[in-house]
């Protein structure tokens, strides 16, 4: 029994009531969500180096098991703002 139980598709019964949401995201949709994130963020700094205004920072998707951000968080990190991506970007 315990063998069977041990080799449980991830997306069973059991595992989701054991681990959530968590257990039906693998690998495979962990690197597209970071994917995307990266392609909306890359989106993000060419839009910012190339405008006047200042677009705001894309979402990133939700993972499961993850507290969203709260607004602000980003500012501790030292992330760049926009004219000084642009200025950036300009030197290139």
């Amino acid at each position: 029994m315990l063998a069977l139980i041990r080799h449980l598709p991830r997306d069973s019964a059991l595992a989701r009531a054991l681990h959530g949401e968590e257990a039906t995201w693998g690998v495979g949709e962990h690197l597209l969500a970071t994917v995307v994130d990266h392609l909306a963020i890359g989106n993000w700094l060419f839009t910012c180096a190339h405008s006047e205004s200042e677009p705001p920072r894309p979402e990133p998707v939700p993972r499961p098991g993850t507290q969203p951000e709260e607004p602000g968080e980003n500012e501790a990190t030292g992330n760049p703002s926009p004219q000084e991506l642009a200025i950036f970007f300009a030197a290139l």
